[in-house]
């Protein structure tokens, strides 16, 4: 019922900049939290950004002061502006959501995925 796709992902130089975006489809009553992870070929998922409903947020200590992660209750979606790119940026990006429903139980989700490719 509840989909997350990604987009935005794509290849730039080092020192430019990249806006992700993640957008929930499906019957959603709203969501408490959303999350950005990456994946790098050959390392284990790493955490990136968190967004909370009330609008708190957290960041990773290697992608903090460059990343600014957001999101819109109207669309069901979050954002993840990123700046200052540097190639160990380089990864798969997810997006990852809590999902509040009303005749269930809270339920996590992932999307599939967009390559950022950061090149020197």
């Amino acid at each position: 019922q509840v989909q997350l796709v990604e987009s935005g992902g794509g290849v730039v130089q080092a020192g430019g900049s990249l806006r992700l975006s993640c957008a929930a489809s499906g019957t959603i009553f709203s969501i408490n939290v959303m999350r950005w992870y990456r994946q790098a070929p050959g390392k284990q998922r790493e955490w990136v950004a968190t967004i909370t409903s009330d609008d708190n947020t957290g960041y990773a200590d290697s992608v903090k002061g460059r990343f600014t992660v957001s999101r819109d209750n109207a669309k069901n979606a979050a954002y993840l502006q990123m700046s200052s790119l540097k190639p160990e940026d380089t990864a798969v990006y997810y997006c990852n959501a809590i999902v509040r429903f009303k005749f269930r139980k809270d339920t996590e989700y992932w999307g599939q995925g967009t390559q950022v490719t950061v090149s020197s």
